[in-house]
């Protein structure tokens, strides 16, 4: 039988979130290693790119701003899994728990494969299959262990990651513009797509940077004083994230020649270089880009322990994703980190090449299940009266930026392409086997 331990084992390591550690969980996961290559991905469609980030950004505010709204109405464990099930019943919670933790051991798979290329400009391991499988496993690994220490340990990595990763970031986001050059630019639109298609093509590559704005409602339960925080945290993590991302891309832009920005592998390696002089902005990077991934390792673990917790706790995942040790859903974060390594083993095996750029896919995907769940969830509350007592104004309001975070979850969706919504689906209809099997067992269990 699992139990839980007792208070005094559990208060020993851990620790609930204040608002900094909460918002540089927000930053830590929606930064991972997407900006050290998002500058030369989206040059080829020229400048204009810029203005898909300004849209994704005003989406993603939007989706943090009812996030935080839903996080007040219901400050516990489990973020979008919470907001379905209260609006819509078991299933729909079911479907919203289920495709995040895809999302999240799946992300996890993606980021241990591309960390892996940064690692290689520090310590060479391409050179044998192995070593590059083992860096890979390790880097999944040790994030977990961390977890497993507890969640006080957990904030510490996270916070302290962030901070690293954020000082560099800042010089190159902050400090290039010192050394901008227009000339550098290139076209405003290159392609023969068209405006409203280099946009579109551009925000379909981008999608994946966004990701984690839930964070802190997905751990509303670690987070001290969660009607308060948690939305507090998310809007101030995505403004954040938002900052660097568009000041980063525009320094970089600015700092590289759109040439070579097109045909770039390391496109900060590039900027520094221009900056600075020398040689020695690849190593730099490769730094700051292992730093940026182990911290979005970290807090994704977390995450992908901490949604089918509460779904267990309903009896709608296996009971032993309820047991927690020092704060921390033990047997949550094991699961999917084994999960996550088979993931890399295969990749490993198949050929990485495609395969990671339809993981990235497939994760925008099915986290945009739980985001237009959730959304749905607040347009419930909105429409049928059960939304706290507040004035119209601040009730047209939140309607507003609900319906835009619907639409925004739609566009996402629409981005990720067929190849990923069809695998994403069919991860889908695998959990549905789960769920009939979990409700068989409901209803057989004796009644109180």
């Amino acid at each position: 039988m699992i139990t839980d331990p007792t208070p005094d084992e559990q208060s020993k390591h851990a620790r609930s979130f204040g608002l900094p550690v909460a918002t540089a969980l927000v930053m830590g996961n929606i930064i991972g290693g997407g900006i050290f290559l998002l500058p030369a991905s989206v040059a080829p469609y020229g400048t204009i790119s810029l203005l898909a980030f300004g849209v994704l950004t005003a989406g993603a505010i939007a989706l943090a701003l009812v996030f935080g709204r839903l996080a007040a109405r219901h400050p516990r464990t489990g973020g979008p899994y919470v907001y379905a099930r209260e609006a819509f019943g078991d299933f729909a919670g079911f479907l919203a728990a289920w495709s995040y933790w895809i999302t999240t051991w799946v992300s996890n798979a993606a980021l241990a494969v591309a960390a892996v290329g940064y690692l290689d400009v520090l310590v060479p391991v391409h050179g044998s299959t192995a070593a590059t499988l083992t860096a890979a496993l390790a880097l999944q690994w040790l994030p977990a262990l961390a977890n497993l220490a507890g969640t006080r340990y957990v904030g510490a990595v996270q916070f302290v990651s962030t901070v690293l990763k954020f000082v560099p970031l800042l010089l190159v986001a902050v400090g290039g513009l010192f050394f901008f050059d227009a000339g550098n630019l290139g076209p405003f639109q290159a392609g023969d797509s068209g405006a409203l298609g280099a946009i579109s093509a551009s925000a379909a590559i981008l999608l994946f940077s966004y990701l984690g704005v839930e964070s802190a409602a997905v751990s509303a339960g670690e987070v001290r004083d969660p009607e308060r925080n948690v939305g507090r945290a998310t809007i101030l993590g995505t403004l954040g994230a938002a900052v660097i991302y568009l000041l980063g891309t525009l320094s970089v832009f600015g700092l590289v020649a759109h040439d070579r920005l097109v045909g770039s592998t390391a496109p900060f390696s590039a900027a520094v270089n221009a900056m600075f002089g020398g040689s020695w902005g690849g190593v730099a990077v490769a730094c700051m880009a292992l730093v940026s991934m182990v911290g979005a390792l970290n807090g994704w673990t977390l995450l992908s322990a901490q949604t089918p917790y509460a779904a267990a706790r309903d009896g709608l995942f296996p009971r032993l994703f309820t047991h927690k040790r020092r704060g921390v859903p033990t047997y949550g974060v094991l699961v999917t980190v084994v999960l996550a390594s088979l993931l890399t083993v295969y990749n490993y095996t198949a050929g990485t090449k495609g395969v990671f750029e339809i993981l990235v896919l497939v994760t925008t995907f099915t986290a945009t299940v739980p985001y237009l769940l959730s959304t749905a969830a607040q347009i419930y509350f909105l429409v049928s009266g059960q939304s706290q007592r507040v004035h119209r104004g601040r009730l047209v309001r939140d309607a507003v930026l609900a319906v835009t975070a619907f639409a925004f979850s739609m566009w996402l969706v629409a981005g990720a392409g067929y190849a990923a919504v069809y695998q994403g689906v069919l991860f889908l209809f695998a959990g549905v086997l789960v769920y009939a099997w979990m409700s068989a067992r409901r209803q057989r269990a004796p009644k109180p």
